[in-house]
């Protein structure tokens, strides 16, 4: 019953935030706590909500202060850079801003962080979808998709609980898959290829005015958001923005026709009703503002180097070098308590918005645990399989990897799930390393579950609805998964 449960509880949520009949912070909330009362422990609602608030409050702690981190050192410059960089290359087509998207995300999510690289990606790549007219939902499916690839480095996280729960080493897992997982960002790369086209095609020959073919004087790239975390990219006219530190500049909110009746943030090849009503507060900062702090470029560049080297090498747990990092980049480069007031203020919409969620997410999961539904529909996965699939435990270890990593936590899967299916493998002679290897197969679609608070951080600052996200990305993410599956089998790895 639990198993039945369990499941129906996951698809109600997913139909009705992909169908928009619900809110995902309140169907986080209220449909777990429903389905605790029908499986007749509502006395317990409470006790479950606190546990799940207790295990996902170091991860909120952490992206509190990531956001403020990083709005900061977007806010003093740091990845101005890169910014220009990506631009350059982009240009206005939308075949090289898809893969740009891609490339970026990638090379981010190095640093093993899917907040960081999420909100370093939206803020060099939301102002070229938005003034393209470009689907936002590719930009997150892209972005997602990429980075979830680059999960399985070791210090990402899967890797290191599959070491940890199968007691062998992370290395041994990770360094012989890494030819599927480049087959796996091939496939990504191939894929915003494909998407970048399709915009292409949708949007037909777009110019801005030669805004990212060359710089003049007449023309600003701008890459923070004071208000929301995102950026913008603007061409001088002569008219104002308003809010501290605004460039003298009006965006341009027409599409290609020169109506805005052609923008498409949801994917479908649909204008939206609102076209771009969302820009009517959009505030780019430009570079010459207020909060550029170009003599402390090195400083903040350093600062950002050791906290991402400590968090790889784990000198402190992550939300205390977040939390020291903010402190930290606050006090040097706004040294006057206004100043600092200002700059938290900036990014308490994008802080409240995310922590929101993910402790909306500790009402499901202390549910779906505290219940024991998690437990019982893994047993049920794993006694579903065939006596005869037992040779084969490699292959099935990397398919159920897909469905149960975006279903559940991580830590749900490698620590309650995989060492059953490593015992079964070792029961017909397959090796517990090829298991391990198997498992970090599905983490492409992981990135965009439900159940990762890092996703929210993206579709947050993309202004992207979280059941348009989903409807988009899961078949490609999938896709991407099988990808990374098969060329496991195909190169002898798994």
């Amino acid at each position: 019953m639990l198993t039945i449960l369990g499941f129906v509880m996951i698809a109600t949520f997913l139909v009705l935030i992909m169908m928009k009949k619900m809110s995902p912070i309140a169907a986080l909330v209220l449909i777990p706590a429903l389905f605790c009362v029908f499986v007749g422990k509502g006395a317990h609602l409470g006790d479950y909500v606190l546990d799940g608030i207790g295990n996902l409050a170091p991860t909120a702690a952490m992206l509190m202060f990531a956001i403020v981190y990083f709005g900061v050192m977007i806010d003093v410059g740091l990845f101005d850079p890169i910014v220009r960089g990506i631009l350059r290359f982009c240009k206005a087509d939308p075949v090289r801003i898809v893969i740009g998207t891609a490339v970026l995300a990638a090379i981010v999510s190095l640093d093993g962080d899917g907040s960081t690289t999420f909100m370093i990606t939206v803020s060099a790549m939301y102002p070229l979808y938005k003034r393209l007219k470009m689907s936002l939902v590719v930009m997150t499916g892209v972005a997602a998709t990429a980075n979830g690839v680059m999960n399985t480095l070791p210090w990402g996280g899967p890797t290191a609980r599959a070491a940890t729960a199968l007691k062998v080493d992370a290395a041994d897992i990770f360094v012989p898959m890494i030819p599927a997982l480049a087959m796996g960002l091939v496939a990504v790369f191939l894929l915003s290829y494909a998407l970048g086209l399709r915009e292409r095609k949708r949007l037909g020959i777009l110019s801005l005015d030669e805004v990212l073919q060359k710089e003049t004087a007449e023309e600003t790239v701008l890459v923070g958001a004071g208000g929301d975390g995102r950026t913008s990219l603007t061409k001088n006219t002569g008219g104002t923005t308003g809010g501290p530190g605004a460039g003298t500049g009006t965006a341009d909110t027409t599409g290609t026709d020169g109506t805005a009746a052609d923008a498409d943030a949801d994917g479908d090849g649909d204008a939206d009703a609102d076209g771009d009503a969302d820009d009517d507060g959009f505030q780019g900062l430009d570079p010459h503002r207020a909060t550029l702090r170009p003599k402390l470029y090195w400083f903040n560049a350093a600062l950002t180097v050791l906290l991402l080297t400590a968090m790889i090498m784990e000198w402190l747990p992550i939300p205390v070098l977040f939390l020291l990092g903010a402190a930290l980049a606050l006090t040097v480069n706004f040294p006057h308590m206004p100043d600092q007031k200002a700059r938290i203020g900036a990014h308490a919409e994008n802080v409240l918005n995310v922590t929101g969620m993910v402790f909306a997410a500790a009402v499901f999961t202390g549910v779906l645990q505290g219940t024991g539904m998690v437990d019982h529909m893994a047993d049920w996965l794993v006694d579903a399989i065939p006596d005869g699939m037992g040779p084969h435990m490699g292959l099935v270890t990397g398919l159920l990897s897909i469905p149960l990593t975006y279903f559940m936590s991580n830590d749900g899967f490698y620590f309650g799930v995989l060492p059953v299916l490593a015992e079964a493998g070792q029961a017909h002679g397959v090796g517990t390393l090829e298991i391990a290897r198997a498992s970090i197969a599905g983490q492409a679609l992981h990135m965009s579950s439900p159940l990762v608070p890092a996703v929210y951080v993206l579709v947050g600052m993309a202004k992207v609805e979280f059941g348009d996200h989903t409807r988009f990305t899961v078949k490609w993410a999938v896709l991407t998964s099988l990808v990374v599956l098969g060329a496991g089998i195909l190169f002898g790895i798994i």
